[in-house]
């Protein structure tokens, strides 16, 4: 049977892991064994926090538009089940961003959402 090296192998491995984590601190950046964990969970972490992403935003358009419409006197959960029965069909993103670009518009969204509900007299 012939000799196999598997320098070069094993080393090219090992460079990409050190590259992948490079700027990490001490031993994770230097020790293979280490470094192979540390990519790992680098991994699962980044994968965690796309996930997180979306719901972090979601949270603050829904908090955004909240704010704005506390303002013009009506409650969000109101405000989006108006939104449903008029079947005006802009999502939370959207609004969010005519709460921060385009408040007039914003507004004339509120009033016609207002028409199919309106407010109480105390």
């Amino acid at each position: 049977m012939t000799r196999v090296k598997r320098g070069l192998t094993s080393n090219r491995r090992h460079n990409k892991l050190r590259n992948l984590n490079k700027g990490y601190r001490g031993t994770q950046s230097k020790l293979t064994k280490v470094a192979q964990e540390a990519a790992l969970h680098a991994g699962a972490y980044a994968y965690h926090g796309r996930k997180r992403k979306k719901r972090d935003f979601r949270r603050l358009w829904i908090t955004r538009i909240s704010e704005a419409v506390k303002i013009e006197g009506i409650s969000y959960s109101k405000f989006i089940a108006a939104l449903a029965k008029k079947k005006i069909g802009l999502d939370r993103k959207i609004l969010a961003d005519l709460v921060l670009n385009d408040p007039e518009t914003f507004k004339y969204i509120v009033d016609q959402a207002r028409l199919i509900n309106p407010p109480l007299e105390d």
